[in-house]
């Protein structure tokens, strides 16, 4: 029974749908601004070649020497650290190797919470987006407006219908809503005896 309603509860949730349908969502929010980013590199590229047409291939050819010289320094200077800071007592690499396997595991559990609060995340925007989708979201902000309205004021001796017209206005729309969000029962009609 334990795996049945196991199956039963991953097949009924919705979650995943609505993780697709945010991750669509975001998809085409990020594809609106492809065009923008196109336009941009196109006013870019002109100079950009210019610039490239101008530099002086000796110069760019120092310039990278120099950066790899410095780099090849780094490196070697940072293996030389590393070599000499080598600890050679097996007592404390073995303890040094507990504790990053320990460490590795917190942040593979923190990690795997992170994931776990994105996925939750874009699942909300997803059921967001499904419910705007469908136009829930304008129904629930109408019941939000009304909900809110605030209580009208004690009407003067004159204005008294129109209060009244609106306390009925009132009343009456939650009522006119729900009976317009019915659909309308087909009537059944019996031939005539000729």
């Amino acid at each position: 029974m334990a795996i049945t309603d196991d199956l039963r509860k991953t097949l009924t949730d919705p979650t995943p749908l609505y993780f697709a349908a945010g991750t669509a969502d975001l998809a085409v929010q990020q594809a609106k601004k492809v065009p923008a980013l196109i336009e941009q590199l196109k006013a870019e590229a002109p100079s950009r070649i210019g610039a490239v047409r101008n530099a002086d291939p000796k110069a760019v050819q120092e310039r990278v020497a120099t950066q790899a010289k410095e780099a090849q320094a780094t490196v070697q200077a940072k293996v030389t650290e590393v070599i000499g800071n080598l600890d050679t007592d097996l007592k404390k690499l073995g303890e040094s190797a507990q504790d990053l396997a320990l460490r590795s595991v917190g942040v593979a559990a923190e990690y795997a919470v992170k994931a776990r609060e994105t996925y939750e995340k874009v699942a909300e925007h997803g059921e967001q987006a499904v419910k705007t989708w469908r136009g829930e979201a304008a129904e629930e902000i109408a019941e939000i407006a009304v909900a809110v309205e605030p209580e009208p004021a004690q009407p003067a001796a004159g204005s008294e219908s129109k209060a009244e017209a609106k306390e009925e206005s009132k009343k009456s729309a939650p009522a006119a809503r729900k009976a317009a969000a019915r659909k309308p029962v087909a009537k059944k009609t019996t031939p005539s005896a000729k």
